[in-house]
């Protein structure tokens, strides 16, 4: 069955797979475990020092492990100098909304060319048949209203069938570079036998193993076939004149620009569930007033280089519009490239 949606015209490419994420994680963790690989759950890497030509790769508590080749696939790269790769990458996030269905569904992965950007696939198993609608993606912090996307996405899905009944919603972000060409190999000609996989423009499986691939390959000295055109060090990506403009001025205005203007929101006029950036004695204070009225208050500037945050009125997060950091409305970091949490400020 083909896509159920009125369309003018479509390009087509054969031969695509789908397949189960979580399984093939599981048989690659199953692999790693058959070989002895220490696998460490909940353990987050802050730091990377060099140490008599290893390096140490240093946990938020305190811990270290020694190696001597290490690969930062992070997501975002949690270290800034050298590499500088945050003047070169930005993120975007995107929204999913899976429903269950009765009908017949498509198969085949379909997404639109337009703004916004939809996209349809398919997931479930005997016991249940799950469509799957994607998209209402913006650059990461950007401040805009969020709060009718996933809505967006059920109008979508209801196309396709009028009684389908939500499942399960969630957002994601992703990195891009500026030429939207991922960075792969060494992180920096600095530093030897560190080496990067970042930048997948919303391809993450399937880029993961190509990044995958090529690291493994330049680690045991073989030559790849496609490591030249993901050069993660590369100086062909700062040619976009268009992106560089934009991440420079989306820098300059949450460094400097929106960090002298005073604030127009007081603290009365936050309503239950919203956030907003108020004065308060003098000082620019991050609120998030809960349905029941119980204050949280931060410091909104990014932990990362200092961006002046912005309200995130869907997932009720801090997010920065320089380079994508996320944090809850407590103040604690949940997307790199911050690794530190907001500063929390009492409030009467």
């Amino acid at each position: 069955m083909e896509l159920p949606l009125s369309i003018l015209g479509a390009i087509k490419f054969p031969n695509q797979a789908q397949f189960n994420p979580c399984k093939y994680a599981n048989g690659l963790v199953k692999s790693m475990l058959e070989k002895n690989v220490k696998i460490f759950e909940n353990t987050k890497v802050v730091d990377l020092k060099n140490k008599d030509e290893l390096y140490e790769v240093i946990t938020e508590n305190g811990n270290s492990v020694t190696a001597k080749y290490v690969v930062l696939s992070s997501h975002y790269p949690i270290i800034n100098t050298p590499g500088y790769y945050f003047l070169k990458m930005y993120q975007s996030s995107s929204y999913v909304v899976a429903v269950e269905t009765q009908k017949t569904l498509f198969q085949g992965m379909y997404i639109n060319s337009e703004k916004p950007t939809f996209s349809f696939r398919t997931a479930g198993n005997e016991q249940s048949n799950l469509l799957l609608v994607a998209g209402m993606d913006h650059k990461t912090g950007e401040k805009k209203d969020l709060s009718n996307n996933y809505n967006e996405l059920l109008k979508m899905a209801k196309k396709i069938d009028p009684t389908c009944k939500l499942k399960y919603q969630w957002g994601t972000q992703d990195c891009i570079s500026l030429d939207k060409i991922p960075y792969i190999g060494r992180f920096s000609s600095l530093m030897p036998n560190v080496y990067i996989g970042t930048g997948y423009k919303k391809w993450g499986i399937t880029n993961s193993n190509v990044a995958a691939n090529i690291i493994v390959d330049k680690i045991l000295g073989k030559e790849n076939p496609y490591e030249d055109v993901f050069t993660s060090t590369r100086l062909e990506a700062i040619k976009n004149h268009q992106e560089v403009g934009n991440l420079l001025k989306e820098v300059a205005k949450s460094l400097v620009i929106e960090k002298l203007k005073i604030p127009d929101e007081t603290l009365k006029e936050i309503t239950n569930g919203d956030g907003k950036i108020v004065e308060l004695n003098g000082k620019k204070v991050g609120i998030y007033k809960d349905e029941t009225g119980q204050l949280f208050a931060v410091k909104p500037v990014c932990s990362h280089l200092g961006c002046e945050l912005s309200w995130n009125n869907l997932e009720k997060t801090w997010d920065c519009p320089c380079h994508g950091s996320r944090f809850s409305y407590m103040g604690k970091s949940i997307y790199d490239p911050s690794i530190h949490n907001l500063e929390r400020i009492d409030i009467e």
